[in-house]
């Protein structure tokens, strides 16, 4: 009997330390970055001269949330990795672009309507139409080139949808809450952080349930850094105290709005950092790159609370970084917020 408890106590430290030594690899030191420009201190293995050249390395593991790439090597598994999501997730771009014509598209944009009556503008931001810079020629090639984008005005979501408010969607709808909501319940104390664990699907019919959308691609990067050309939210420089990045040191989601320095210049909060976000758009080169980028899925903008050093994505958290997912995928890093026309 004693031998048995002396060997269920070493068990317990032994899980112990690997708990503290797991908490010890997702936090990042502040020392581990460039206090200018908020990139990490990755010099050892890459050279200021390869640092942004190099797509992420594939492997079997990479391919259920990244996609398989465009190697010969996984082209099997490509057309597998589409043909396995359902139908409904590939095709719900189309059903909004020919205006909800079909006949399920055309119940959609009955119940939408129905939804529209009770939203407004309120917790919303206007971007004015206009031209902006998309993108940089500075940064990873998937960010390359910048180039002149113009859009027709619209709204955003001020803040990163919240817990509170996805509550209100499951409840409405039965909708299958995100899974760290035990027993369908908010976590304690996190009513108004952004909810996360949540695919691109659960964005999408959120919005769509609100009478709003996902805010595509180009709306979101306008919204984020304006029309001066700016790398973060709130300006040129890196600050670690304008945003809940991995630089902060929080290691968690934080409530929404909790950097009144860090909003863009339309007034959007969390922007950088907090919790990644779903856009609309299907990730793909831009106009004038011949960079064959390896990434796959739907796209995501604004970087997270998680230090990602150690999978050599760099920071996370310029407004014209961008990264793309499986659209099933759902993390404690994924987030959104919803859009609407002006």
């Amino acid at each position: 009997m004693g031998n048995k408890k002396a060997l269920i106590l070493m068990l317990g430290a032994g899980i112990l330390a690997a708990v503290v030594f797991i908490g010890s690899k997702t936090r990042a030191s502040t020392e581990d970055y460039n206090p200018a420009t908020g990139e990490p201190k990755c010099f050892k293995c890459h050279t200021a001269e390869t640092r942004y050249n190099v797509d992420y390395t594939r492997d079997e593991t990479c391919v259920e949330c990244h996609g398989p790439g465009l190697s010969g090597k996984y082209q099997k598994i490509n057309r597998m990795f589409r043909e396995e999501l359902p139908s409904t997730v590939w095709a719900a771009n189309e059903d909004i672009k020919t205006g909800g014509q079909t006949e399920t598209g055309e119940k959609e944009k009955q119940s939408a309507d129905k939804t529209r009556t009770r939203n407004t503008h309120k917790d919303m931001v206007l971007v004015p139409k206009g031209e902006f810079t998309m993108g940089a020629d500075d940064w990873w090639p998937k960010s390359q080139p910048a180039h002149k984008r113009s859009l027709k005005g619209f709204y955003i979501d001020k803040y990163e949808v919240t817990n509170a408010r996805y509550k209100t969607f499951v409840d409405a709808t039965g909708r299958r809450p995100p899974k760290h909501w035990l027993n369908g319940k908010i976590p304690q104390g996190r009513d108004y952080h952004p909810v996360v664990n949540v695919s691109w699907r659960d964005a999408y019919e959120l919005c769509k349930w609100e009478g709003r959308r996902l805010p595509t691609e180009a709306e979101w990067e306008k919204a984020a850094r304006g029309t001066d050309g700016r790398d973060f939210p709130w300006g040129k420089e890196f600050s670690k105290d304008k945003a809940n990045t991995p630089q902060y040191g929080h290691g968690d989601t934080l409530p929404v709005g909790s950097f009144e320095a860090g909003k863009s210049p339309y007034g959007a909060y969390d922007m950088a950092g907090n919790a990644f976000e779903w856009t609309d758009d299907w990730f793909k080169p831009y106009p004038g790159s011949k960079h064959k980028d390896e990434n796959a899925g739907k796209t995501l903008r604004g970087g997270s609370w998680f230090d990602c050093t150690t999978y050599k994505c760099g920071i996370s958290s310029p407004t014209y970084n961008r990264i793309a997912f499986n659209p099933d995928t759902y993390n404690g890093t994924f987030g959104f917020r919803c859009a609407k026309d002006e």
